[in-house]
């Protein structure tokens, strides 16, 4: 007959890895798109600008409108740091319907990591 002896090897503990809080983030705040004159010429126009940060700092603010319907892209206009991003829309269309949509970015953590949050769709029948 035959022994064999079995060999009893520690076995490591395993405890539950939390998982990691979400990075840090900003808000931030598109407009609807609204009609304004400008030189004469009436255009569509909506803004994004940040809002409050949690251990974040922004550094990017994106605003686009669209004719809904229309096939292109929509028109963006961009702005740096804490600034406000304003876009203007033309030709506008009266009683068409716009959408306003926006990206807004800000570097959070250490060391800083870029984390950019898209913002909207705003609908409006102007």
């Amino acid at each position: 007959m035959l022994l064999i002896a079995a060999a009893t090897l520690p076995v490591a503990a395993t405890t539950a890895v939390a998982a990691a809080d979400p990075p840090p983030t900003c808000t931030y705040n598109l407009s609807p798109p609204q009609v304004v004159a400008v030189s004469g010429t009436e255009m569509v126009t909506a803004t994004l600008s940040p809002g409050a940060c949690d251990r974040s700092n922004t550094y990017l603010s994106v605003a686009c409108v669209q004719m809904e319907g229309n096939p292109g892209p929509p028109k963006c206009e961009q702005n740096n740091g804490v600034l406000t991003a304003q876009v203007f829309y033309a030709p506008y269309r009266p009683g068409a319907t716009y959408v306003s949509t926006g990206r807004g970015c800000a570097n959070t953590g250490n060391p800083p990591q870029p984390v950019c949050t898209p913002v909207g769709p705003v609908t409006a029948t102007i």
